[in-house]
């Protein structure tokens, strides 16, 4: 019986130990996650390697202003402002009838999305060489793309009748690449706050305007047009992100402007609640803003269309689209860019340190053409051949050098348009700075002499620490010559070179 009893004591003992131990470890776990502050969140590292190496993501606007495919993604913005964009107007009238009775809602059921694919983006995103991708959640209009029970208005329940969001991350994790969803609803709220007479406010994406939908009282509609009071919303516009992070769990959440204009306090607990996710889930997550959304401590900055000018000490992101003019969605007579000026203003954009963001634009019925999927798959093929010299690969001292004139984005840094050419030069290198990777923006003539100049630092190790200069494509070893001045290397006459850019690699001691 005394036996019993000590072997009973030991036993309550281990177990009060190990509720102890797990207390303990709970405590431990509280005091890391994060709090919704901005000091408790600027303990988040903004840039975990994986985004650092991963180079090129892929996203998609696509939702019910694709249906009438006409300007632009921001159709729903041009076309209650009468006064001032009167073509939309007259576009909208001819083709589906009177403003006052076919409101933008009404396209929702036209919205099918029949021939939407998860898989098949899905392969077609790592086909072209992304390393993440993801769709636009929920736009300026107020449509959620996910399964949603906060936002009546939803993919699940009204037009396509599909959870968009769960189908295309759940294809893309299948693939081994991280996911996003991209937010840019916080525009959406009407800023008239009750005065008919401001109509027109710049700040909300749908016009107040007295004889259309969008000044509807009806509890749905107001929901979906963004007429509602400013306290409402900013806990809607939180509602929603919050239950796409438990839903699915992206790997990255990345926002459009206008952040400032929802309550600080709304901003703070969605970036805790998405960091502490990732703390439950084992993710390393990575928050996305533009111009100063959020604080540079825990986030990263996306710069649209555009780039920076010089090599940036902190990993940064561009947002670009594979379309030539004006559109993010897709639009009729839709003009795309050649794969030359694509390919080559992504080039510079890796040797400045930054990563690029490539918006595709699906047809309302699901379909993304040939012209989108040739651009694809003539990024993918070309990284295919060179990715050696960019994923995972690091900003040189210096980002290059050429002739090419570039002119300022619209929204900061340089255009995304610029005109390389084979006399334009970048470099990145690899992690062990081993390696120096020389982009060529354009074929050069073979027997052409390109001149780096001095290199100054090079390899960040001993005087000479060149060891030989080769084409990356084929292996093959290249003349080449090191002088007080400069270095040098002769474009082989027996290689088979890129139309779009070629690389050759110095191996470096």
């Amino acid at each position: 019986m005394k036996n019993f009893l000590k072997i009973l004591a030991v036993g309550v003992l281990l177990v009060s130990c190990k509720q102890e131990e797990k207390i303990a470890m709970a405590n431990e776990s509280d005091s890391n996650k994060f709090e919704p502050n901005w000091e408790s969140l600027a303990k988040h590292t903004a840039d975990p390697e994986w985004f650092h190496d991963s180079k090129l993501g892929i996203y998609f606007h696509w939702g019910v202003y694709s249906v009438p495919a006409y300007g632009s993604e921001w159709y729903p913005y041009r076309l209650y402002r009468v006064n001032e964009y009167p073509d939309y107007k007259e576009y909208h009238e001819k083709n589906y009838g009177k403003l006052e009775e076919f409101g933008y809602h009404d396209f929702i059921p036209m919205f099918k999305a029949e021939n939407f694919d998860a898989e098949n983006w899905a392969e077609l995103f790592k086909a072209a060489g992304a390393k993440f991708a993801g769709p636009v959640a929920q736009h300026h209009d107020g449509f959620a793309m996910w399964d949603s029970e906060i936002n009546p208005w939803n993919s699940a329940d009204m037009g396509p009748k599909k959870d968009i969001t769960g189908e295309i991350l759940t294809a893309i994790k299948k693939r081994g690449l991280k996911t996003m969803t991209s937010f840019h609803h916080a525009r959406l709220r009407q800023r008239h706050d009750g005065d008919s007479t401001k109509w027109d406010t710049y700040n909300s994406h749908f016009a107040y305007h007295p004889d259309y939908p969008t000044s509807s009282e009806d509890e749905k509609l107001k929901m979906f047009y963004g007429n509602m009071p400013q306290k409402e919303f900013d806990q809607y516009w939180l509602d929603q992100v919050n239950e796409v992070v438990d839903k699915y769990s992206p790997d990255m959440l990345w926002y459009d402007v206008w952040l400032n204009h929802v309550a600080e306090d709304k901003i703070q607990e969605m970036s805790a609640h998405f960091l502490n996710n990732g703390l439950k889930t084992g993710q390393e997550p990575v928050l996305i803003a533009k111009h100063d959304d959020l604080p540079k401590t825990m986030s990263v900055l996306d710069i649209e269309q555009g780039g920076k000018k010089d090599v940036s000490e902190t990993v940064w992101m561009t947002d670009i689209t594979v379309s030539d003019k004006g559109s993010w969605c897709y639009t009729h007579g839709q003009v795309y860019k050649s794969p030359e000026l694509l390919l080559r203003n992504m080039i510079d954009v890796w040797s400045k340190n930054g990563v690029v963001l490539l918006n595709i634009s699906p047809m309302a019925d699901g379909t993304i053409n040939k012209e989108q999927r040739d651009l694809l798959t003539g990024v993918g093929s070309w990284l295919e051949t060179y990715g050696e010299a960019v994923y995972g690969t690091r900003p040189f001292h210096i980002y290059g050098f050429g002739h090419a004139k570039a002119e300022d984005g619209a929204h900061g840094g340089q255009s995304a348009k610029v005109e390389y050419t084979a006399s334009d030069v970048r470099f990145t290198t690899s992690k062990d700075k081993k390696s120096l990777y020389v982009f060529l923006l354009g074929k050069p003539k073979a027997g052409t002499k390109i001149n780096l100049g001095k290199l100054n630092n090079i390899g960040y190790g001993p005087a000479t620490p060149v060891k030989r200069v080769v084409e990356l494509k084929s292996g093959k070893e290249v003349t080449w010559e090191r002088t007080e001045r400069s270095h040098s290397f002769v474009i082989p006459e027996d290689v088979e070179l890129s139309e779009l850019a070629n690389v050759f690699k110095m191996e470096l001691e």
